[in-house]
């Protein structure tokens, strides 16, 4: 079974590679721009291991409880494990522990969780802004969107508290291409509005240069836009457990 399933994760990973590789063909770009996150969330450690001696070193989880065990069992991995989904502050601590990306950081109370932290952990923390293409920009605070972020009006801000939190490293911005509002059915456009909000950004923050953007149905768009991130889960781990 192991055999199998590793013969079936090597052929997904390939046809994904080729995947991107000729996206960034098609725009321009080098395919070392572009860097891999494998979404692992609902499969196996065992899959991790797998994928690690696939040549992967990026994966990412989207619920602290099913992620912590799985990292620790896989903690002699060459890895760097991204948290992508929304976090509530009471599992900070254990996110902290083995995440060396939050990618899905989105209000004030949840960066002085982190750093509080990271600084007990000892560890530098990367952050990135997640932004809600769809957020009500009039709403109190900017806004948030339904699957977390920030309305873009409130990119800025949030970002110089992570810059200024110690434990904090500000990385860049994350997205969801949005289901509803202007950009429902539009992920490229979605993803330039990010491009554009990233080189805003990076006016202040030059160093916060990562872009993660695109998943398994539209990491061309990403790509095209100017992606430096993609996050694939099911095109390289098949259909998810109580899914099919």
């Amino acid at each position: 079974m192991t055999e199998r399933r590793r013969d079936e994760l090597a052929a997904n990973l390939a046809d994904v590679e080729r995947r991107i590789a000729a996206a960034c063909a098609a725009a321009g770009r080098g395919r070392a721009e572009v860097t891999l996150i494998v979404v692992t969330k609902t499969f196996p450690a065992g899959d991790v291991r797998i994928l690690s001696e696939l040549g992967v070193r990026h994966v990412a989880e989207n619920r602290d409880q099913e992620a912590a065990p799985k990292a620790a069992e896989c903690s002699d991995l060459p890895l760097s494990w991204h948290f992508v989904g929304q976090l509530q502050t009471n599992k900070v601590r254990s996110v902290v522990g083995y995440a060396d990306f939050v990618q899905s950081v989105d209000r004030a109370r949840l960066v002085t969780a982190l750093a509080r932290e990271a600084v007990r952990a000892g560890r530098e923390l990367g952050c990135l802004v997640q932004v809600a293409l769809d957020a009500d920009e009039s709403a109190a605070g900017g806004g948030r969107g339904e699957r977390g972020g920030v309305a873009p009006g409130a990119v800025a801000e949030l970002a110089d508290l992570i810059a200024g939190s110690e434990g904090l490293r500000l990385d860049g911005l994350m997205t969801v291409a949005p289901l509803t509002g202007e950009y429902a059915g539009r992920q490229q456009a979605a993803f330039e509005r990010l491009m554009d909000l990233s080189t805003d950004l990076r006016t202040a923050h030059p160093a916060a240069n990562m872009v993660s953007a695109g998943m398994s149905t539209d990491l061309e768009q990403a790509v095209a836009a100017g992606a430096t991130h993609v996050r694939v889960g099911s095109a390289v781990l098949g259909v998810r457990p109580g899914l099919g």
